[in-house]
């Protein structure tokens, strides 16, 4: 076993559709369906991080949109 990793063990209920789609992607690609499980996990740390950013942003926007149109009722973080 690869040292780097910490183990922990966990089930995964999937419905027969979600199931038969990972299977098909597994077997297409030729990777192990923890490898692609692992792999999309780390991806919604990347996807909450650029959400975050997105949000972030519209607040500001707001906030200016707010100012410009001397909207009181609007609290600017």
């Amino acid at each position: 076993m690869n040292k780097k990793w910490a183990v922990k063990r966990i089930t995964l209920n999937l419905a027969s559709v979600e199931s038969e789609k990972l299977e098909r992607y597994c077997a297409m690609t030729g990777r192990p369906a923890t490898d692609v499980i692992r792999e999309l996990i780390r991806s919604l740390e990347q996807e909450a991080l650029m959400e975050e950013a997105g949000s972030k942003r519209d607040r500001a926007n707001s906030c200016k949109l707010a100012l410009k149109t001397k909207f009181s009722g609007l609290t600017c973080p």
